[in-house]
This record gives C-alpha cells, structure tokens and sequence, in this order.
C-alpha cells in the first residue's frame, strides 16, 4: 500500500522547477491540502472563505470558477464519489463526466490531477449515503485516458494520461496527467 506522498515521489520536484505553481483542491472543505508543494493554493467548496482562498461552487451544477489553463495541479480528496454520474433534471445531464472535462479545461498543460476516492469493492464506497458515483480501478483508464477515451460518448472532450494508480485500501489514489490533443 503506497500513500499520497509515495505516490508523488519524483513527480514534485520534476514539476516545482518551474516558478509560480498554482494548485486547487475540489472540495476542500475548511482548508485546502496541498500534496504537490505548490506556492499558490486555492479551494473549491460548497462555502467560500476569502481568507484561504477558497470559492464557492456546487460542481455538481456549476463550472470550476477559474479561467483555461489556470493550474499546474489540481486534487480531489474523498470528493468524486459525491458527484452524480448522471441527472435527469431538468434535462439528462453527466456530472461527473462534465467535471472531468472542467479539470482537463483547468490544468495547464501536462498539468496533473490527483484523486483519492473509495474504490469497488471496498464498503467505503456504499457506507455514506451521499456517495452516489462508485470508481473502480478502470474508471479513468477506459473512460478518460488517452487511449480508450470511452466517456467521450457522454461528451467528455480532454484527454488524460494515466501517470500512476495504487489502491491503499479503501482509496484508490489515482494521477493523470493532462495531454493535449
């Protein structure tokens, strides 16, 4: 079992190198973590805090509220397992697949994106009632990588190498890097 830090060795002082990092954590609740050591930090949550550089936004419904290519990192811990795959209100919707399409339109290039998120099979996914999106291990490998790029039939448009994906059990601690097409 690797931890998040295990699992960003090499890939932080390979991206540092260059000045003015800027990260964001969806979900982020209170405070804003920061595994990648970026010099900027901001957060997304349901409530803001200017203090700590954290805006409110419902991802569920709203667009990540910064501009294109805005971050060298952005990471999800224990959020993704909370946005719906799909909604029918008030028209048929994909969520998860309309986030996915907002960090790739976030990231800068060869930006990369971490999840920690409850993997199937583990209780973990089903425990909290408000998880409604279950991630296996072949989520972002089939349906958002550079190869099978299979949630492009649900209108996913960016493309996504996968760097790195470990389970530590219950999480599955996912790394992509944003290619561009």
């Amino acid at each position: 079992m690797k931890s998040v830090d295990q699992c960003l060795e090499g890939l932080i002082a390979k991206k540092n190198i260059l000045n003015e990092t800027a990260t964001l954590d969806l979900g982020c609740g209170l405070s804003p973590r920061n595994p990648f050591q970026a010099e900027r930090v901001f957060g997304i949550d349901i409530r803001d805090n200017p203090n700590k550089c954290i805006k409110c936004s419902d991802l569920i419904v709203e667009p990540i509220p910064f501009e294109d290519n805005a971050f060298d990192f952005i990471t999800a811990f224990d959020f993704l397992e909370h946005i719906p795959r799909i909604v029918y209100a008030p028209h048929r919707r994909f969520p998860f697949v309309e986030l996915m399409n907002e960090v790739w339109r976030t990231l800068k290039p060869n930006g990369y994106f971490l999840s920690h998120t409850p993997v199937y099979p583990y209780s973990e996914v089903y425990r909290d009632p408000t998880h409604v999106n279950v991630i296996t291990y072949e989520t972002f490998a089939a349906y958002f990588d550079d190869v099978h790029r299979d949630a492009e039939m649900y209108g996913f448009k960016g493309s996504f190498r996968v760097v790195r994906q470990y389970i530590n059990a219950p999480h599955l601690i996912t790394i992509l890097q944003k290619t561009v097409r």
